[in-house]
């Protein structure tokens, strides 16, 4: 590994540079050395550098392209009619007459291309989406273990960054917005709530790949999601602490942790590059589609609609709860009942039950001034 890290690489630009010269494509290249057409793009923006065995490759696929480039500029100098062609306006610059077509006439005058029109958002929305969905669903699936919650979880991120496509278009690198949309959607602890996701669905038919999907399952997410990134996605330690939102030491602890359990339970896994094919080749195996991008669009705005309607909803129900109480409110201040005094002089009640002798002669007292009470003046004529 010490070695392989020593291969000096040229810079990110001329990488793109060098593939096409070579008239190569991304995923061309990614098919020779064997990774996914992301990790390649990668590679040119600078964003990853390739490790291990990898990295071998693609020096050696780089350094085959730079020979041919170098073998051509070679076969230009010392026989200048062996220059390619050049376009209609870069003729006219130079001042090149084009050659005659075949049997002598003269070849049909080569306009100008017109401007490229600019995508309209939907065109660059359906164009991230095909770039990015199929793989992100199958990374997701590998940090799920479930195909459904997956597919979910990726339609709701697109959603999301279709609602806020200004801001997402405009961001560096608007495949790292979706992605952390997707994995914080699958990873949200309120699904264990859902009774579809109560049960758990039919492991892959592999043994190996069931044995390798049972581990990452174990993992916290925080170090699942590190491995995946790290060792999956092929990012490096600080892109992978940015998108998961930790300090660059947490994530590398994270990262040690999670290599450590996987290669405790599965010891041919304990080299990166190992662990790298195996989680490609398990994403590989499942059959996961994303739905179209017409779809996800069409759900992210009838979403859109039904939360709005029900905000205006909850605006007019709380106006009219204000009115009406504003409505039946009293107008004036009006005292409250003052509470009651004890008389006195009054015997307390008392539960059913024989009487005390006090309450005895208090009841005699009582009843005999009822009927013999004291004489009462009347008046008399003068």
């Amino acid at each position: 590994m010490t070695q392989s890290h020593a291969i000096p690489l040229p810079p990110p630009e001329e990488r793109r540079r060098l593939r096409e010269a070579g008239a190569l494509t991304q995923a061309q290249v990614a098919a020779r050395v064997g990774v996914t057409r992301e990790t390649v793009c990668a590679w040119e923006s600078g964003r990853t550098t390739p490790r291990g065995r990898r990295r071998e490759a693609y020096v050696r696929l780089l350094d085959s392209l730079a020979e041919k480039a170098e073998k051509a500029e070679k076969a230009v100098l010392q026989d200048p009619s062996a220059e390619p062609a050049v376009t209609g306006h870069q003729g006219a610059a130079d001042g090149a007459v084009p050659a005659a077509g075949p049997g002598g006439e003269d070849p049909e005058p080569s306009h100008e291309p017109p401007p490229e029109r600019p995508l309209t958002p939907a065109q660059a929305f359906d164009a991230l989406y095909a770039f990015c969905a199929p793989a992100l669903v199958r990374q997701t699936y590998l940090l799920t273990g479930r195909r459904e919650l997956a597919r979910e979880s990726v339609e709701r991120a697109f959603q999301l960054a279709w609602q806020r496509w200004p801001e997402v278009a405009r961001d560096r690198d608007p495949a790292s917005w979706v992605r952390a949309a997707a994995y914080d959607c699958a990873l949200s602890p309120w699904h264990r709530f859902r009774p579809r996701y109560r049960h758990p669905e039919p492991p892959p038919s592999e043994a190996s790949d069931r044995a390798l999907m049972a581990v990452l399952l174990t993992l916290p997410p925080p170090q699942r999601r590190a491995l995946l990134l790290f060792d999956g996605v092929g990012l490096g330690l600080p892109e992978t602490a940015a998108e998961t939102e930790a300090s660059t030491p947490a994530t590398a602890n994270r990262l040690l942790h999670a290599r450590a359990a996987v290669a405790a339970h599965l010891p041919a896994l304990s080299d990166p590059a190992e662990l790298h094919d195996r989680l490609a080749e398990l994403a590989s195996t499942e059959r996961l589609r994303a739905a179209k991008p017409t779809d996800v669009r069409d759900g992210s705005e009838r979403r859109a609609r039904f939360w709005t309607r029900a905000a205006i909803a909850f605006t007019v129900a709380l106006i009219g709860t204000t009115a009406l109480t504003l409505r039946t409110a009293p107008t004036r201040y009006e005292p409250p009942v003052p509470p009651g005094a004890t008389v006195l002089g009054v015997p307390p009640r008392v539960a059913p039950g024989p009487l005390s002798e006090a309450e005895v002669k208090l009841r005699a007292k009582l009843r005999s001034e009822a009927h013999n009470g004291p004489q009462r003046l009347a008046p008399q004529p003068g």
